[in-house]
Parts: C-alpha cells; structure tokens; sequence
C-alpha cells in the first residue's frame, strides 16, 4: 500500500490487518522486498515500508547532517498515520541504527526491538576502540567517498549481471549471504531498486588531505551513516527501556570487526596503499559495549550465516524473533 504524510509518500508492505504491530526495516541497498516470505510467515500485523530513496517509496533527499533522522522520522510519521500505537522494531543493517534512532527519540512508540546485522551505534568507518572513538574530528574515512564508484554505476544502470566483482550480484553473493539462497534474482532486483546521486545513495563526496583521503559530506545515505552525523552513545540513558533482540550472521563481511567495506581495515591490509596503521573500525565490539550499558539485550549468533540471517537462515531466524515477540 502507499501511505503519505506530511514528510512524502510511503511504499509498505503488509500480510495482514490483526495482531500486534511489527514494524520491519530494510538495510541499505535493498528494499522492503527483503522482509517479503519474512512477513508472511508472521502471526502479526507485519509492515515492511521502502525507505526514502528505495524501493516504491518518494525518492526525497537525505540530509546526512541529521543522521539517520531522515528515515527515522518517516517511520515515525507512518506510525502516527496508520495508528499503530507502540510497535515491535525490526531493524537490518542500516535498518538497525535507523530503530535505534526512532527508539532513542520516541521510546514511547517502541515495545521491543530486534537489531539484524545491525550497523554500529557509531557509523560506518571512521572510528576506533569500543567507545566509537574518532579517529579524526571530520570523520575522514567514512562517507560517500568510500563508495566503489564501479558499484555505483552499475547500480545505476540497472545491471543484472555477474560479470564482475563490483556487480550487484556478485556483492550480494560475496556479501549480503555466505551461501546462495533461493530467489537471488528477485533480491539483485530490489537492490536495483536504490536511487543513485548526491541526494540519495552514495551521496556527495568529499576530499580529504589526510589518508584515505575521502570525508563525510552533508547529503546522501552513507554520508548520514557517518560517525560525524550518526552516533548513539546515550541509549542507556532511556527510562523503561524496551528488550532488544541482537541476531547477527557468525560470517558477515559487512558488518564485522576486520570488514573489508572499511577503508581502515583495507589500509591494514595493505589493500589499499599509504595506510598510517589507523586500525579497522570494530563494529560488532562497538554494539556489544552500547548494548551492555543500555542493559535488557540478548545477543545471538547463527553460525555458517552471513550478512542476512532472515534469508540464509530463515527457520531459526523466526523462532529467535518469535520468542522475542512473545516475552515483550
């Protein structure tokens, strides 16, 4: 269905009208089709909207000076418009720090959330050690510059092909999930789904002096997911906090302590050359120190599982979410 609100126009999917509400957020480079069998195979009230610059949903710029507070608000708003009252969070990857944020402006619509492979409460690249520390005041490391401009391209250009190691489909085979999974076409095809440009993804890139010599710009998806614009290091803060479910894949590449999507750990590597030893974001410690201060979380790793557990694992991943549900 289509919901709009003051903010813009809204894609959601949805498998039917009872049951408490669930809300189910997709990750970057993706779309709602992602919670697709998800939402059907739930006895709830399962929603799964397209976030601004993907899928069906209104195109509109992300201001990347905001965070992730762009794709939080809509949510917020689509929560008031349908009068969902207080929801169940679902959040992947991106999605992840997306329900954080909706959950650390408005607690008071949250009764659980579920954290999938999620980004780190610090961002994407750009810091150091457990407490997200910056490893340079304007974020050098992280933001739109960081994007394979190869990807890029092809993603524009709607390719559908293998051919090379920076296609959609060879980055969703590599990286979204470990092994293959049923219907890889349809997945490669929402992914073609995302709006390219300043505005949406990668977003505006922007020199810097110091290695690996890109910055955090102002517009644009991983500009927003930058350690300059997003940081939520005072969740433990909250009163009443709702449980949090962590479900993570043991073998993902995107989100990992030595992920090859950071700059930092490629410069380690040697990868990429001139590096002056900055160390590789750890991602997953980072979740697991903010997860431990905010105090009611469970954490739980699906082993032989990479970046997409509700894909690759998609039994077990339910019965996790499932009793999660059942005991909020």
């Amino acid at each position: 269905m289509k919901v709009t609100t003051p903010r813009l126009t809204q894609h959601v999917l949805t498998a039917r009208e009872e049951g408490e509400p669930v809300l189910f957020v997709h990750g970057n480079v993706s779309s709602s089709a992602f919670w697709r069998d998800t939402l059907i195979a739930l006895p709830y009230r399962a929603l799964a909207p397209d976030l601004r610059g993907f899928g069906e949903t209104d195109p509109a710029p992300v201001d990347a000076t905001r965070g992730l507070r762009d794709f939080s608000d809509d949510l917020t708003e689509l929560i008031e418009a349908l009068n969902l009252g207080r929801v169940h969070l679902v959040g992947w990857s991106m999605g992840g720090g997306v329900v954080l944020q909706l959950l650390r402006d408005h607690p008071d619509l949250v009764r659980s959330v579920t954290l999938v492979n999620p980004v780190s409460p610090y961002g994407y690249s750009g810091t150091e050690g457990p407490g997200g520390t910056l490893t340079h005041a304007d974020g050098t490391g992280a933001g739109a510059g960081a994007a394979n401009p190869d990807f890029v391209t092809r993603l524009a250009a709607g390719d559908m092909s293998d051919e090379s190691p920076t296609s959609p489909r060879t980055v969703f085979r590599t990286s979204y999930v470990a092994a293959p999974v049923p219907d890889e076409d349809f997945y490669v095809a929402a992914m073609l789904t995302t709006k390219v440009g300043d505005h949406n993804y990668p977003g505006d890139a922007v020199t810097s002096d110091r290695w690996p010599g890109v910055a955090p710009g102002k517009s644009g998806i991983l500009n927003a997911l930058a350690p300059t614009h997003f940081r939520l290091d005072d969740l433990h803060e909250l009163a009443g906090k709702p449980p949090i479910l962590w479900i993570r894949g043991a073998d993902d590449v995107i989100v990992s302590d030595t992920s090859p999507f950071d700059l930092a750990h490629l410069g380690a590597l040697g990868v990429i050359p001139g590096s002056p030893g900055t160390p590789a974001q750890p991602m997953i410690t980072q979740t697991r120190a903010v997860l431990d201060r905010y105090g009611p979380y469970q954490e739980h790793v699906i082993q032989n599982c990479g970046h997409s557990p509700h894909l690759e694992h998609p039994a077990e991943f339910r019965r996790l979410l499932l009793d999660h549900l059942g005991r909020a």
